[in-house]
C-alpha cells in the first residue's frame, strides 16, 4: 500500500444546506396511494408486495399500508380518490419545517397546492408541485402539531 493511499480523506464540511447540518434527514419518509376503489387497492398491495393494510382511526377513510420492511424504511397510506386529478403515488419528504420549505418551493419555481396542515400529535405537511407539474409534500414531524 503506498503512503498516500493510507491517508484518510479530507472530511468534506457540512453546511446548513446539508441533511446532517439540519439535523433531518431530506429522505422520503412516507408515500400515499389515491384510488377510486379502496378495497381493490388494498388488495391489489397485499397481493403484490403482501403489504398489510390497517384503517387509521379518524373520520376519513384512510388506511396505512405497513411496508414490512425496517423503522427507516417508509411505509404508506391509501385513500380515496379526492379529484381526477389526483394521480400518481405521492412521495412525503422529511423537511425540518414545513414554512421554511414552502417558501423554498415557491422561490423556486414550484407551487404550493395544499398549505401547511396539521395532522395532530404527529406533524405537519403541505402538498407541492414541482417546476414538471409532479406532486410531491413536505413533512415535518411535530408531536404537538394540532
Amino acid at each position: 500500500m503506498s503512503a498516500k493511499a493510507k491517508t484518510k480523506p479530507k472530511k468534506r464540511k457540512t453546511t446548513p444546506a446539508t441533511p446532517k447540518a439540519a439535523g433531518v434527514s431530506k429522505s422520503i419518509v412516507w408515500f400515499e396511494i389515491p384510488a377510486d376503489d379502496v378495497d381493490r387497492a388494498r388488495s391489489f398491495y397485499n397481493a403484490l408486495f403482501g403489504w398489510k393494510a390497517d384503517k387509521f382511526p379518524g373520520p376519513m377513510d384512510y388506511w396505512h399500508f405497513d411496508t414490512g420492511g425496517p423503522d427507516a424504511s417508509p411505509d404508506g397510506g391509501l385513500m380515496k380518490r379526492q379529484h381526477p386529478g389526483q394521480q400518481g403515488i405521492t412521495s412525503y419528504f422529511n423537511v425540518s419545517s414545513v414554512d421554511q420549505f414552502s417558501a423554498k418551493v415557491e422561490k423556486l419555481g414550484g407551487k404550493i397546492c395544499m398549505p401547511k396542515t396539521a395532522v395532530p400529535q404527529m406533524g405537519y405537511f403541505a402538498i407541492c408541485q414541482d417546476t414538471e407539474n409532479n406532486t410531491f409534500a413536505l413533512w415535518e414531524k411535530n408531536e404537538k402539531a394540532k
